[in-house]
């Protein structure tokens, strides 16, 4: 038989959690009071919190032999961090460092239309619209079709580049 699971967390005395009660018994409840301690005390991780989380399904599920009866505990929410981005005078230097007219193309209508590489990578001739200044997008981000504004600068490169 495996031992009982000994859930601990630290303080300035070490607090042993669920030592009272048979972990058969413990309510989902408790385990989420037990994280948010753990959480406020000891101040974990995301990556940790879904660590114990973890193991703690874990032994609901194959210790306990309880597959459709493991407690739904609260998972942390991810983190949502904003991307660090160029300045204006650094993105104009970059495309002006570029002599191939092809790639400054491709970078100025990522940066300027707010493209994803392979929706730039699948573009055709016919989605550029330049009487209305719209690029088409054919089947981006999940599979979906949208419009996106055309700068007249790189409608200007794009026309020299097709002349070439």
């Amino acid at each position: 038989m495996v031992a009982p699971l000994k859930l601990t967390a630290p303080t300035s005395k070490t607090m042993h959690h669920f030592t009272d009660h048979d972990l058969k018994d413990i309510k989902t409840e408790e385990i989420n009071d037990y994280i948010l301690l753990l959480i406020r005390l000891k101040t974990i991780s995301v990556s940790e919190q879904n660590q114990r989380i973890d193991a703690i399904k874990f032994y609901y599920k194959k210790v306990l032999d309880r597959e459709k009866q493991f407690p739904k505990i609260e998972r942390p929410r991810k983190e949502k961090n904003l991307p660090d981005t160029l300045s204006k005078t650094e993105i104009q230097n970059i495309l002006r460092s570029i002599s191939n007219i092809k790639h400054k193309c491709l970078l100025e209508l990522i940066y300027s239309a707010g493209l994803r590489r392979n929706e730039v990578l699948n573009l055709k001739i016919n989605d550029i619209d330049s009487e209305r200044m719209l690029i088409k997008i054919r089947s981006g981000k999940g599979k979906k079709d949208r419009y996106s504004l055309l700068s007249e600068n790189v409608l200007i490169h794009l026309q020299e580049y097709f002349i070439r």
